[in-house]
């Protein structure tokens, strides 16, 4: 089954509209497509318990992100300093960048 496609990307800020963490915003670090899943800076931490591994490194637990599905994430605009769907516009010289759907600022670096 091919990955969907979603108009949340890397480096994107975004914020949790669901679940534990609601309310809360970060940077995008890392998405999961097959999974439909992203990683999100200091967002859904977990503990996990470590192994020592010689002198590099020592045992104990260790916060980490843990995925977040993509459904529990909308974009954010800073403009509106709110979440917010994502559309596209496409300019003069046939480029197609995501915009915001409430004020109409770009959205991101693409």
């Amino acid at each position: 089954m091919p990955a969907a496609r979603h108009k949340i990307k890397k480096n994107d800020l975004v914020m949790v509209v669901t679940g534990r963490d609601r309310g809360k915003t970060g940077k995008v670090l890392r998405i999961l497509p097959h999974d439909g899943r992203a990683l999100v800076e200091r967002l859904n931490v977990v503990k996990r318990h470590s192994k020592p591994r010689g002198a590099a490194s020592p045992g104990g637990i260790v916060e980490k992100e843990a995925p977040i599905e993509i459904s529990n994430l909308m974009l954010f605009c800073e403009r509106c300093n709110a979440p917010v769907r994502a559309g596209y516009k496409l300019e003069a010289d046939q480029s197609k960048h995501r915009v915001c759907r409430r004020c109409g600022e770009a959205i991101g670096g693409d």
